[in-house]
């Protein structure tokens, strides 16, 4: 892996978020607040760059588990920064409720509107406080491979730490000093009940950083599992349309 020095890398993203929400002439940046490591960072940076008086941390369960909302209560308690919590759970199952006698659905379609009704809710929040972006809070190593929700969380207006693998988001999370309690817990997207992103990804965090770091920069794969190398490669592909704006229809002259 790379070798980053994490205090100037920390400067420099904070400076970044900085020069970003003033170009846009916002007034603040709303974080949605999944209890995770990925999220409690960009908290962190986003309140060390504008000031926590001008960050806002969601909590937006639906079918959580408590824990999951403690731990996004104790990311916006240590830092300070304004806390809401907005229960979807009712919002989620009318969605359901409306579609059920017409259209034959999975759980993956079904899990993926939570993420969607949590990007609605994020962008009104944050139009309702007058200008105030919503961060993304994807990594490298779930954007590389599509791990995300499409115009769910991955509707968002910037991504500060989109650039880092999950082992330098972890490291940055210690030099940010997030709880313990937070860097420790299992990623999980929260989409059912005991679902965790390594088993679901069926690859763990310190191989796929690895194997995307490799492809990222050319690099020889050759002392990798040839199959789990495959598969990453898939996943990168299948998922182009994921981090690309929606293609155009070209006419030509």
């Amino acid at each position: 892996m790379r070798s980053l020095n994490i205090e100037d890398l920390k400067r420099e993203i904070k400076k970044w978020i900085r020069q970003y929400i003033e170009s846009a002439n916002a007034d603040g940046i709303v974080v949605g607040l999944s209890g995770g490591i990925d999220s409690a960072v960009t908290a962190f940076l986003s309140a060390e760059a504008i000031g926590k008086k001008n960050v806002i941390g969601v909590s937006l369960p639906c079918e959580s588990s408590q824990k999951d909302i403690q731990d996004a209560e104790l990311v916006a308690n240590t830092l300070g920064i304004e806390f809401l919590k907005i229960n979807l759970k009712t919002t989620y199952e009318s969605f359901l409720n409306a579609t059920e006698s017409l259209i034959e659905t999975n759980q993956l379609a079904r899990a993926n509107i939570k993420p969607r009704l949590r990007m609605t809710m994020l962008y009104f929040i944050g139009q309702s406080r007058g200008t105030y972006l919503v961060a993304g809070t994807g990594n490298r190593t779930e954007i590389a491979i599509g791990y995300f929700t499409k115009y769910g969380d991955g509707g968002v207006d910037f991504e500060p730490i989109g650039a880092l693998y999950k082992c330098e988001v972890e490291s940055l999370a210690t030099s940010l000093k997030v709880p313990d309690k937070i860097i420790e817990r299992p990623p999980s997207a929260g989409l059912w009940e005991g679902q965790t992103d390594e088993e679901e990804i069926g690859i763990v965090y310190d191989l796929l950083d690895e194997i995307i770091y490799r492809l990222d920069y050319g690099l020889d794969l050759d002392e990798f599992d040839s199959k789990k190398v495959e598969k990453v490669k898939r996943m990168f592909e299948y998922s182009k349309h994921k981090r690309k704006m929606p293609p155009l229809f070209k006419i030509e002259d």
